[in-house]
């Protein structure tokens, strides 16, 4: 009896997988075009597998503080770019920050992560500005010593160090695309080289770095392999992919939706690409109905966690499931033992975070060391 060739060569790329040799560009893209039913299965499986072998059946959760709404950008794809004017702002202050970060504290969650836009009353009042946001960081920690992770922008290189120093353990600024070309279609005006050096200033500093992709924009499969091997090459731990949402007036509001399969297959290639770091399944996209198959694609966070009657918004869709209550961990923790897993213990992820920030070390030494050896052969040359 003949075998499919298709099926036996998915059949070798995820064996080889299995074993944890490295997947070539070809190899990967292949993944990324599956479609077949009982071959989508079959990469999700793997990707599960290999989550297990690095995290057993445990789950780490975010909780989530959009704290300003306020944008100098004009990003095509974002609902709070700067000219749109048919939304309610808000910008929070110290204390009620401090209210909502101890309350996601207090329901059990593993990290805060403190999110906004890049808000002018910061980047233009630069000392002034930041000083609120550095108070508010050293106050969180202060009163819990839970890992925090800022989302803030692209922050002078100054500023970025006072937040190391108050405490910050996670810097994201996400890419969406590893494009060129389609990243200065998205995000209007703005550097892609200064975004890309800012995390590699970040992770020399000693900050563990996410990095994230959005997908359905018009990248390709060849783009997002081009994002995997950026990926690697900056050494993330946490690294994520999310499905646009078109947003009411925006430049990309009548942009069509792709289906939710491509981001899953993204999520378990991820996986299979990097099956020791941390992938987040986020709750902004499609809401509690959507974590299930982004957990069982390979996922292994769970962010977005948002307290009701706190007065935030979520990104993609800025009001999902928020004041009803269904981003909460008592939520998501049925969702989890459903799909055969727990949530980990606050020590387990401490005990993740401080393997991770000595491989951060080992990865910064590394990088010193090559570019310190490059130098010379251009002096020689």
């Amino acid at each position: 009896m003949s075998v499919d060739p298709a099926t036996l060569k998915l059949v070798e790329i995820l064996d080889k997988a299995t074993r944890e040799i490295p997947l070539d560009r070809e190899e990967l893209l292949y993944l990324l075009r599956v479609s077949d039913e009982n071959d989508l299965a079959k990469v999700f499986n793997t990707a599960r597998l290999l989550r297990k072998r690095y995290f057993d059946n445990k789950v780490f959760v975010y909780g989530f503080v959009y704290f300003s709404t306020y944008c100098r950008n004009e990003c095509a794809f974002c609902l709070y770019r700067k000219s749109n004017n048919s939304l309610k702002r808000y910008r929070k202050t110290d204390l009620e920050i401090m209210k909502t970060a101890l309350s996601l504290v207090d329901s059990g969650v593993h990290l805060i992560d403190l999110t906004m836009g890049e808000d002018p009353f910061y980047f233009e009042n630069k000392e002034s500005g930041f000083a609120h946001m550095i108070r508010a960081v050293e106050m969180i920690k202060k009163s819990t010593n839970i890992p925090i992770m800022i989302s803030v922008g692209v922050v002078p290189e100054d500023i970025l160090m006072e937040f190391k120093e108050a405490g910050v353990d996670w810097y994201a600024t996400y890419q969406e695309t590893h494009n060129p070309d389609l990243y200065s279609r998205l995000r209007l005006g703005q550097s892609y080289v200064l975004r890309m050096q800012r995390k590699v200033e970040a992770r020399q500093m000693g900050f563990l770095l996410e990095e994230g992709l959005l997908t359905g924009v018009g990248d390709t499969d060849e783009d997002l392999i081009d994002s995997l091997e950026e990926i690697k090459k900056l050494g993330v731990d946490q690294l994520r992919v999310m499905s646009f949402v078109p947003q009411k007036d925006t430049p990309m509001q009548h942009f069509p939706s792709v289906p939710r399969l491509k981001e899953l297959l993204v999520i378990a290639v991820m996986r299979i690409a990097f099956p020791d770091r941390l992938i987040p399944a986020s709750l902004d996209v499609d809401g509690l109905n959507g974590l299930a198959e982004r957990l069982n694609a390979g996922a292994n966070v769970v962010t977005s966690i948002i307290p009701p009657q706190s007065g935030l918004a979520g990104v993609s869709n800025h009001s999902l499931d928020i004041e009803d209550g269904n981003r909460t961990v008592n939520k998501i923790i049925p969702v989890l033992e459903q799909n055969g897993l727990i949530m980990a213990s606050r020590g387990d992820y401490a005990e993740w975070i401080s393997l991770h920030q000595n491989k951060t070390r080992v990865f910064r030494e590394e990088s010193k060391h090559a570019c310190s050896n490059s130098g010379g052969e251009t002096a020689r040359a």
